[in-house]
């Protein structure tokens, strides 16, 4: 089967990570993927697509009749404002459309497009949480229970070396985080529950910090260190931790990247007792979930005194991550469901999507 994709992956950004690991996935089970980035893409990121062997079809919005093989085609789009606002052209052309919303909140151009156009074909949520907040507020739009599926974001655990940081008592202990520079990702009690972390030799490491983020932390303390967006790999940051901290402002995590990767390179995650870190961590053995303020601090200071522990959880953590979260099989099931639910023929043969099972060809040499 064919699948076009409506935008383009890129490095900042959880739609923009995921869509590249979902490209990944449905190659690696055979479909056969075009893009049509909006409206732009980059010249490295070209290549890494190109060497997938999918195709980019650079083109205008007005221009889209002209894509070979479009019309008819299921569409699917990551969180892309570009999407929402030509939505309607992809239904002029007959197309299947798939919508995965990253966040726990419709846009308001989405509901906008919702009242006038009606809802998408299909719906994807990587989260229980995000279903049922999702779901509660498309309901009074018309939308049914089976155009909803849960598929749980892509992740190559390939793409991330698993090299834990050692740390022995008393020796220097990195708690951080990264996120976006938007506010809604950090929040103002950031410095006060890192500095309530009961560990002497202590340093925080932090990655999105920008004029805006600075303004609502405020003044870092002495033992913090604060990078700007990309200032360094994702993978540089999380080979100097040995615990992830992250403390949001506003936004609700619907399933949360940050874990995944650190839970690929061996970083305990002491996280939120909310949301979609719930369904993502199981506490106290693959990571930590807080309540309050203090709670958060204390469950890293148990990291940071406790190495052995912190060992146990990084294992199972990593354990966790490669059987049942970023199990491609798991997700490629999903995934094969949403298409069939949208009219698509896919075999059950993995890799050959476009071909009939064994036992169904055999059906029909006997019928002949």
């Amino acid at each position: 089967m064919r699948v076009f994709v409506i935008g383009y992956p890129g490095e900042l950004g959880g739609a923009c990570t995921e869509l590249w690991h979902t490209i990944k996935l449905w190659r690696q089970f055979g479909v056969e993927v075009e893009l049509i980035p909006t409206w732009s893409c980059s010249a490295a990121w070209r290549d890494r697509v190109d060497a997938l062997n999918c195709r980019t079809h650079i083109v205008r919005p007005d221009k889209l009749d002209t894509v070979p093989s479009l019309p008819g085609s299921v569409v699917v789009s990551f969180c892309n404002s570009e999407f929402l606002r030509h939505a309607p052209q992809f239904r002029d052309l007959g197309c299947k459309t798939v919508w995965v919303n990253c966040m726990t909140f419709l846009f308001d151009h989405e509901k906008q497009l919702y009242s006038e156009q009606g809802l998408f074909d299909a719906f994807v949520f990587q989260s229980e949480f995000q279903r049922r907040e999702l779901e509660a507020q498309l309901e009074p739009l018309g939308y049914a229970s089976e155009q909803g599926h849960l598929i749980r974001g892509a992740f190559d655990v390939a793409e991330f070396q698993f090299a834990p940081r050692a740390h022995s008592r008393g020796d220097v202990f990195v708690v951080g985080r990264m996120a976006r520079p938007d506010t809604d990702k950090w929040s103002s009690n950031t410095w006060p529950i890192y500095s309530a972390i009961q560990y002497a030799n202590k340093r925080a490491l932090m990655l999105g910090i920008d004029d805006r983020t600075h303004a609502k932390l405020g003044a870092p303390p002495i033992f913090a260190d604060c990078l700007k967006p990309m200032a360094i790999s994702v993978q540089q940051f999380l080979a100097n931790l040995h615990c992830l901290l992250p403390i949001n402002g506003g936004a609700r995590e619907n399933w949360p990247r940050a874990g995944l990767e650190a839970m690929a390179c061996g970083v305990p995650v002491v996280a939120q007792n909310d949301w979609g870190w719930r369904e993502m961590i199981e506490h106290g053995v693959t990571g930590f979930l807080g309540s309050d303020d203090c709670e958060l601090a204390h469950f890293a200071a148990m990291l940071a005194h406790d190495e052995d522990l912190r060992q146990r959880i990084i294992n199972a953590a990593r354990e966790r991550l490669i059987n049942e979260l970023a199990n491609p099989d798991v997700i490629w099931k999903a995934w094969k469901q949403l298409f069939r639910s949208v009219g698509q023929y896919v075999s059950d043969v993995d890799g050959i999507p476009h071909a009939h099972t064994y036992a169904g060809t055999l059906c029909v040499e006997e019928a002949a």
